[in-house]
């Protein structure tokens, strides 16, 4: 039996219906994608005018920091004063709290900073009966503290200072070094002898000979310090004389103030002046050009030398008194650990002298934006609400997150990342209660977009925690370890040397060549201002995914107490 069909005006009628649906589906499919593309537009929208609002906050701050009213910021002087006030006042209305927690500092620990330059050096030896005491002309001394004094101390020979002896061998004795190390570079210019033949060639391959073996000499010499000797004295047989020596090392040097009134003794004597110690020896004397041929063979040895030293040098010393700045958003478990976020807000002060028209270091890049960045993240973790006063201070009590955040403006950091030292040393909480820490130097120096370098990379717990939150934030992390090259030049170091976790994350190292440009131009200079087009773009998101940082290294779930020393912590 053949199934009879449906009426053509119904069947009819049905295909408009299924029409009509696909019709209507397809305008319901087209209204939700244009509400979805307008609500990305809008949240594209709004973040752009975040980012754009965030950059205008930082150059404002920057712009004030950098004035030539805040004369510099140096440590000491009025130009630090006005500088503590001024981020210490926001830091006061957002509703951060001291962190000093020492109720006689509140906000500000003090850091004393000693100031030393060379005074005394005196170099006599003593050749059997004979006493030879060198003139100025063909030694200096030099030591890092107050006085340093030894008498009448063996002297042993240890060559090129390839290795070091151990220290029944140096203990009580003066180590006699031999100051060329690394060989010049004679085939530098070709084969045809062209470095002679420039004369400006020539002189750049002995600054570079000079430049190595100061900075190969230095680890040598506290290499053998390390191991006991009570003083190093340096023959200066290669391209560096004791002219060159002293325009670098009679400089002024900076230290935290210490009761202990010695330091390291190092000693420079030229060779001519060191061959004629020699000779005093007598007929079976050998050379300086016998030493440096002993020295070269294979199985070198150190030995005794028929020779005592007495080496004394003092300093001169100023003391400065500074401060590390120190606010904290307390959490809901203390007892969880802490997060710290530091900047160091000093800089050079008066650092070019007449006829030069700009005399000031302003340190707008270096590092006015660092602490302007390290405000701003306060600010965003701190949720202050709009127009907030001092006197609505209440609402600000109520801890948003499981553990502490300390905010540390550091001092003196460019006199050796002294005011960290200082708060490493004298720490407001127990170091190993510290989860992480993230430092912010020089952030103004990338456009929005470029990847995320980290200054220590793979020498932290932190790595996972970090790789986890970019990925979370959709930012491009560079694995590249070439950032770690700055590693001690910035205070995340002097953490780092008390086991405290610590990393510099920043677009300004992301794409190294922008740094190093700033390297090249503006860095420590009076140019170092706050110039028309900053850039404040990447510096802006350094700050939001700092942001991201703390929040999630001081959420104990994300990251459990005990876990995140890792195989690295105490």
């Amino acid at each position: 039996m053949i199934r009879q069909g449906l009426p053509v005006w119904i069947a009819a009628g049905r295909g408009w219906a299924r029409a009509g649906l696909r019709l209507v589906i397809a305008g319901m499919l087209m209204l939700m994608l244009m509400l979805m593309l307008a609500g990305a537009g809008v949240a594209v929208a709004a973040d752009t005018a975040q980012l754009r609002a965030l950059e205008a906050s930082l150059l404002a701050q920057m712009s004030q920091l950098a004035s030539d009213d805040f004369g510099g910021r140096e440590p000491g002087t009025e130009g630090e004063s006005k500088t503590l006030r001024f981020i210490a006042k926001q830091w006061f209305d957002m509703g951060l709290v001291s962190g000093t927690n020492d109720p006689g500092h509140a906000w500000f620990a003090p850091v004393t900073v000693v100031a030393r330059e060379p005074a005394v050096s005196t170099a006599q030896f003593r050749v059997k009966r004979r006493l030879i005491t060198l003139s100025g002309d063909d030694a200096l001394v030099l030591t890092s503290g107050r006085r340093s004094l030894i008498e009448g101390a063996p002297l042993v020979f240890v060559g090129r200072g390839s290795t070091t002896p151990p220290r029944t061998e140096l203990a009580g004795r003066v180590a006699v070094l031999l100051d060329r190390h690394v060989p010049v570079a004679s085939g530098a210019a070709g084969a045809d002898g062209g470095a002679q033949a420039n004369g400006v060639q020539a002189n750049d391959v002995q600054a570079n000979d000079v430049q190595a073996n100061d900075v190969q000499g230095s680890g040598r010499q506290n290499a053998l310090l390390g191991a006991g000797a009570s003083a190093v004295l340096t023959v200066l047989d290669g391209p560096r004389n004791l002219a060159s020596v002293a325009a670098r090392r009679q400089r002024r040097g900076y230290a935290l103030a210490s009761e202990a009134l010695g330091g390291d003794l190092e000693g420079f004597v030229t060779a001519a002046a060191f061959d004629r110690l020699l000779a005093a020896q007598g007929k079976a004397a050998t050379s300086l050009a016998g030493l440096e041929a002993e020295a070269d063979a294979p199985g070198f040895a150190p030995h005794g030398l028929e020779l005592t030293a007495s080496l004394e040098a003092t300093t001169r010393e100023t003391t400065i008194h500074t401060f590390n700045l120190i606010g904290k958003l307390p959490g809901r478990h203390p007892e969880a650990g802490a997060v710290l976020v530091l900047a160091h807000w000093d800089h050079f002060g008066t650092c070019a002298r007449p006829p030069a028209e700009h005399l000031i270091c302003n340190g707008a890049i270096d590092n006015a934006s660092g602490v302007a960045g390290l405000t701003e993240i306060a600010r965003r973790l701190a949720h202050p609400p709009m127009g907030a006063a001092a006197l609505d201070r209440p609402q600000f009590d109520r801890p948003q997150f499981d553990r502490d955040i300390y905010f540390i403006a550091t001092t003196a950091e460019e006199l050796g990342l002294l005011g960290a030292e200082s708060f490493a040393e004298n720490p407001p909480l127990p170091l190993k209660k510290v989860v992480a820490a993230f430092n912010l130097d020089s952030i103004a120096i990338a456009p929005a977009g470029t990847p995320l370098g980290v200054v220590g990379i793979g020498m932290t717990p932190l790595d996972a925690g970090i790789t986890q939150v970019a990925r979370e934030e959709h930012r491009v992390l560079v694995k590249s370890k070439a950032p770690n090259a700055y590693i001690a030049r910035q205070d995340g170091w002097a953490l780092m040397r008390h086991d405290v976790p610590a990393v510099l994350v920043s677009s300004a190292y992301g794409e190294i060549w922008r740094l190093e440009h700033f390297f090249d131009t503006d860095y420590h200079r009076p140019t170092d201002v706050v110039k028309p087009g900053i850039e404040l773009g990447g510096a802006a998101e350094d700050v939001l995914f700092t942001v991201a940082l703390v929040r999630h290294f001081a959420d104990a779930r994300k990251v459990p107490a005990g876990e995140w020393r890792g195989s690295k912590g105490k």
